[in-house]
């Protein structure tokens, strides 16, 4: 089977401009390819993980991946997907997001010797003369066509920025870069991103007379159509300051049965007969496949240290046994009231729950436990001695959990 086959095969593709090309470029490891990341925030998040994994698998089979980050662009920030205006950033603060997501990318890319390349769009888009611009790119961008894109579509009714009308200028105009400094010759992005894409295709046609490739990875959408990687309390992100490689894994483990082998297929490296024969699987053997997948997903991101202590401790968490490495609150004197603590502030103090109000109804649904057993009273409390005494695990619902410690 041929890399480009693998993709299709493991639902990754969604629309290319030439399929001959890209097939003939990344079969043969021929692509210098590129995928753009906004710095927004000083993380990447599960939003991020799919074109990760592409990349990596692009480079195993030869090819150079860029990844380019966006901290000219961030100045402006992506319509796509939006219904208001991004919040403007400063120059400082996306700096910061940048030296951010360089650690975590190497994760999954090999930048040493060349193989990958990292750059910034700031390089040149921060120095660019306006007056030239218009004239040596506005000129092959018809504002009718630009319209009719779905990124701007979406904003015309509560209203799109100059400033934001710009961003597929700026994103075409990297495309065209750097296929003139490193030989880029193909854009790979979210299916969102295709209006800004083929703008870069079209721009490097019309300035140089030559021929850029694009496609689009398929968006990572749940059974009821909403992008995966969100919780009530956010995203799912991938420094462990943010999400915990706990919570990491016990995201993926608790994805519907409906989604797990489109996961499986779309973000892990297993071979794909391993997952069809996972296509045979129902029932309770369908938690087994939630538990690779967690496990092969929390391995890519923290390490197989990292995803072996998950494991040990979600299923610990079931079976009643230990919960050393599982998310830990700590409280302290200052947490006590009357020399101890009540469940609901326990609740609260862990994340558990945002509020006391909704502490106590979750108390009074009975969905809370201390150590395995429900708790029916919203007025227990607890001393410092109660919690010491032995792993003192919390849990309301059956997907939230916390090891209180007293210091």
């Amino acid at each position: 089977m041929t890399l480009y086959d693998e993709l299709v095969a493991r639902g990754l593709i969604a629309q290319v401009t030439d399929e001959e090309e890209i097939k003939e470029l990344i079969n043969n490891g021929k692509a210098t390819f590129y995928i753009g990341f906004d710095p927004t925030a000083d993380s990447l998040h599960v939003g991020h993980f799919m074109a990760l994994c592409l990349m990596k698998r692009l480079q195993m089979a030869g090819n150079r991946p860029i990844a380019l980050i966006g901290g000219g662009t961030a100045m402006i920030g992506d319509p796509s997907g939006r219904t208001d205006m991004r919040q403007m950033m400063t120059p400082e603060t996306i700096q910061h997001n940048v030296d951010c997501f360089k650690k975590q990318m190497s994760r999954f890319i090999d930048f040493s010797d060349g193989k990958a390349l990292m750059v910034n769009n700031a390089d040149w888009l921060m120095n660019l003369n306006y007056i030239e611009l218009l004239r040596d790119v506005g000129a092959h961008f018809s504002v009718n066509r630009m319209l009719t894109a779905e990124c701007y579509k979406q904003r015309m009714e509560r209203g799109l920025s100059f400033l934001e009308f710009n961003y597929m200028i700026m994103q075409s105009y990297d495309f065209y870069e750097l296929f003139q400094r490193y030989g880029c010759n193909l854009q790979f992005g979210g299916d969102d991103q295709w209006s800004n894409m083929l703008g870069g295709t079209e721009l490097i046609r019309r300035k140089l007379g030559k021929n850029a490739s694009a496609m689009t990875i398929t968006l990572l959408l749940n059974s009821e159509g909403k992008k995966m990687g969100k919780t009530q309390s956010g995203a799912v992100w991938l420094d462990p300051n943010k999400t915990s490689p706990f919570d990491f894994y016990q995201y993926w483990r608790n994805v519907g049965d409906a989604d797990v082998l489109k996961c499986l297929r779309m973000l892990t490296f297993l071979p794909l007969e391993q997952i069809d024969e996972m296509d045979k699987w129902e029932g309770s053997q369908l938690n087994q496949a939630k538990e690779i997948l967690a496990f092969e997903l929390t391995k890519l991101v923290h390490g197989e240290e990292e995803a072996t202590k998950a494991q040990e401790s979600a299923r610990a968490l079931f079976s009643a046994g230990s919960a050393a490495d599982m998310p830990t609150t700590t409280l302290t004197e200052a947490d006590l009231r009357d020399g101890s603590i009540d469940i609901l502030g326990i609740l609260v103090a862990a994340g558990l729950c945002p509020t006391r109000s909704e502490a106590r109804r979750n108390v009074q649904q009975g969905g809370v436990t201390v150590n395995g057993e429900k708790v029916t009273d919203f007025k227990a409390a607890y001393t410092p001695e109660d919690i010491m005494k032995e792993d003192f695990i919390v849990r309301r619902g059956k997907k939230k959990y916390s090891k209180i410690v007293f210091e």
